[in-house]
């Protein structure tokens, strides 16, 4: 993934509103979701979704696929892995960033 690619996804998902959205698609995976959907969840005007949604697809996070009279929205998947991986590429040297022994909380305190 190029640098670029990464930055175009990171300033789309910068928003809040637009976010919220990525991510309550995200949690519908395959399945997707309608704008009338994401309208009944988040309750976001529909100019405003369409304008969030336009950005999202803009920046290829998400996919769209016309069922009859419907849009379907649903997470490119592909390219979150892909974002994911260029995260993580050579995180912590390539060891793992988790510590070895997990540290218990005190519950005194």
């Amino acid at each position: 993934m190029k640098n670029s690619d990464a930055i175009l996804a990171f300033m789309a998902l910068g928003q809040e509103s637009r976010l919220n959205v990525f991510r309550l698609i995200v949690q519908k995976g395959d399945v997707g979701l309608t704008p009338s959907e994401i309208i009944e969840h988040l309750g976001i005007p529909n100019a405003t979704l369409s304008f969030h949604l336009k950005e999202l697809m803009s920046a290829n996070l998400l996919k769209v696929e016309r069922q009859s009279r419907n849009l379907i929205y649903r997470p490119n998947a592909l390219l979150i892995q892909k974002l994911s991986e260029f995260l993580l590429d050579n995180c912590c040297g390539g060891k793992s960033c988790l510590p070895t022994q997990v540290i218990k909380k005190d519950k005194s305190k």
